[in-house]
């Protein structure tokens, strides 16, 4: 118990500073989050402690660098940073986790791997699929090819991936209680990518532009499906 209060208060810390001394929570976030498995590694070196640094850190720098190239001039009010160091507490359990218990089962490291191997592909894929519309001078009203066609927000659904993956990886993998304890991990990050600054709310400015309701209506939304035919 007090190591994991050691633990606990080492990752809030290091979470809240990261916010608080960022202008933008999104570029902080994926820092963070890097800095606290980096801290948990070093707290409890161990090959799969290491291995989430690399999980964790490939994935929360790449979300800082796209957010800092996409460019925002909005400053984050101090308290959301505050809220934002707790989230990232919050999201980092199986961190924790990983970094207070051995293995139990180590299948479910490398499944963990795995999952996060496809959200990381769908973030990815998805970006470039995006990006290339974008520079398509007589592109289509709407996005609707590629991993679009199997479902609206393929970069969502990638981060939804990551974070299960690294709970399997670092809090199931731990034992029962461990993975018990975190699953609020990844449960939290998909809540809040579908219905609280994801999905749900893009929906609503997107419903508005030509041609997105009927893509809407035969495109899933969150969890990739092939796209229902249209009626004739």
């Amino acid at each position: 118990m007090p190591d994991a209060l050691v633990v606990a208060g080492l990752v809030l810390g290091v979470a809240v500073v990261v916010m608080t001394v960022t202008a933008v929570v999104d570029v902080a976030w994926g820092i963070a989050l890097a800095l606290v498995a980096l801290g948990c590694a070093v707290w409890s070196p161990s090959w799969r402690s290491w291995l989430l640094v690399v999980l964790v850190a490939s994935w929360g720098l790449r979300l800082s660098w796209r957010v800092l190239v996409r460019g925002s001039s909005r400053r984050e009010d101090p308290r959301h940073r505050v809220l934002g160091g707790v989230g990232a507490w919050l999201v980092s359990l199986p961190l924790q986790a990983a970094a207070l218990a051995s293995p139990t089962w180590t299948w479910l490291v490398w499944a963990g791997v795995l999952v996060w191997a496809v959200g990381v592909l769908f973030e990815a894929v998805g970006d470039a699929q995006l990006a290339a519309y974008r520079r398509d001078p007589n592109r289509d009203p709407v996005l609707d090819r590629g991993l679009w066609s199997w479902t609206r927000h393929p970069n969502y659904f990638g981060d939804a991936c990551v974070w299960w993956g690294i709970w399997l990886a670092g809090g199931l993998a731990s034992g029962w209680l461990p993975g018990v304890l975190s699953l609020v991990s990844p449960v939290a990050m998909t809540v809040w990518l579908v219905w609280v600054t994801g999905a749900r709310p893009l929906e609503r400015s997107m419903m508005q532009r030509p041609g997105y309701p009927e893509y809407a209506a035969r495109t899933s939304m969150f969890v990739p499906r092939p796209p229902r035919r249209e009626a004739r």
